[in-house]
């Protein structure tokens, strides 16, 4: 029997720590193609390399795992992989993207690049996913993430996907207590409110230091962000379809210019 073909993408770089976890629980279920960002990529959302050249460099890595590095943005990387890279070999059956190192819950999936790669991986009709641990500190402990990216990775290429949907999946920072379980639920009312700091480089140039803080309005208990805080892991479904599909008629109606 032919294993799945698994492209595996990420935007914290090809030598992160998440990459080497997914890479490694993705191997025990299938064949592994890597194509991933040569240097850290976060922020960059959806962003691809225009007018710029773009490089590719086979990389030794992964044991026993075809790995490629690519000098653009994860976005970049699905379309390299699928169109260069496996050109000639059959279609994925599933892209995964992460694990991405800090969380992607909430409108922080529009900045990720780690759920731009899924997306595109959707784009491209593939079932796709993205995983995210919901932890920043620079001793992030992955380890209890292994179990349930299996299983929700063989959930996905046994029943499969709607055409155009990825999943974004992000996990509690490893606690004292055991994930209580897997929760399917929609991407909470919060947001970034920024603030910049004004600074002065040595020559006396002002420049902007973009800070901040993270505001959840949503007092719903079927948000990611609620999942996450009660130690569950989130399974929001994600389209790249962004119309508005219930304004569509009351534009309609009450617009008197068209």
């Amino acid at each position: 029997m032919t294993k799945p073909l698994i492209l595996v993408s990420n935007d914290d770089g090809i030598t992160s720590k998440g990459i080497r976890t997914l890479v490694n629980v993705m191997k025990t279920i299938g064949e592994v193609v890597v194509v991933a960002p040569d240097s850290p990529q976060s922020g960059m959302g959806h962003a691809i390399t225009v007018g710029e050249t773009l490089r590719l460099e086979q990389s030794t890595l992964f044991e026993g795992v075809r790995a490629y590095q690519c000098s653009g943005t994860p976005a970049d990387c699905i379309k390299m992989a699928r169109h260069y890279v496996l050109k000639n070999d059959r279609e994925p059956d599933l892209v995964v993207s992460g694990v991405n190192h800090g969380s992607n819950t909430s409108i922080s999936v529009l900045y990720s690049g780690t759920m731009s790669a899924a997306i595109e991986g959707a784009i491209e009709g593939t079932p796709a996913i993205g995983f995210s641990l919901c932890d920043f500190g620079q001793n992030a402990d992955f380890s209890h993430t292994e179990e349930y990216i299996k299983k929700i990775s063989l959930q996905v290429l046994e029943k499969g996907m709607r055409k155009g949907v990825a999943l974004n999946v992000n996990f509690p920072p490893k606690r004292n207590e055991a994930i209580k379980g897997i929760r399917i639920c929609r991407q909470a009312n919060a947001k970034w409110v920024e603030e910049f700091d004004e600074r002065f480089d040595p020559n006396g140039r002002k420049y902007f230091w973009m800070a901040g803080n993270f505001v959840n309005f949503d007092k719903g208990e079927d948000n990611d962000e609620w999942a996450i805080a009660n130690n569950y892991v989130s399974v929001v479904p994600c389209q790249f379809d962004l119309t508005a599909h219930s304004a569509i008629a009351s534009m309609n109606e009450e617009w008197t210019i068209l």
